[in-house]
């Protein structure tokens, strides 16, 4: 069975957006590189650092799935139906869209984070499983549900907004050493829950 990994690109004081639900800085390290790269979307091209570039090439093949809040869906509009980084996105909610105009995306709807991840690890097999940063990491995290974290850092402050682990007030949890890797305006921590 593949890994549950919590991941996002956050702000150096932990924010994966401001209160706006604005990025910001945070992501432009995707189109300040000479190398270009793609997720699993042939339309959407990120231009990055070469050690950047080896970095998403290591561990973006690995997702299988992602798992998204309802937000974010809405935000992206679920990226037109194509999975960004995935081959199928669970997004947990508690009222699936029924207007949205890409019925045969693939993409599942589930209530909660424990049912999200049970589907999404059914479906990666020994592949790995993405969440996205906010609310879902923190209740992934309080239950128990995470194998690795890849965090992102940018160097930059956004002083207040929506933060990686979202309200997380849970137990104490510790992460094995992380795997380093500096890119071009970001640094990319890869850990392993201990």
């Amino acid at each position: 069975m593949g890994n549950v990994v919590a991941t996002a690109v956050v702000s150096l004081d932990g924010f994966v957006a401001d209160l706006e639900d604005r990025v910001g800085p945070l992501f432009d390290w995707y189109n300040n590189g000479p190398v270009e790269i793609y997720g699993t979307d042939p339309d959407r091209a990120f231009h990055v650092s070469p050690a950047s570039a080896e970095y998403m090439r290591s561990t973006w093949p690995n997702f299988a799935a992602s798992i998204v809040g309802r937000r974010l869906f809405d935000l992206t509009n679920g990226w037109n139906g194509v999975p960004p980084a995935s081959e199928h996105v669970f997004v947990v909610t508690h009222r699936a869209p029924t207007d949205w105009p890409f019925p045969d995306a693939p993409y599942t709807f589930v209530n909660g984070i424990e049912e999200a991840v049970a589907q999404a690890r059914a479906y990666a097999g020994d592949r790995d499983v993405s969440i996205t940063g906010g609310n879902l990491t923190g209740q992934a995290i309080a239950a128990g549900l995470v194998d690795e974290i890849a965090y992102s850092v940018v160097p930059a402050l956004l002083g207040t907004g929506k933060r990686f682990f979202g309200d997380y007030v849970g137990p104490e949890v510790l992460l094995d050493n992380p795997r380093v890797v500096e890119g071009d305006r970001v640094t990319h921590l890869h850990y392993r829950v201990s």
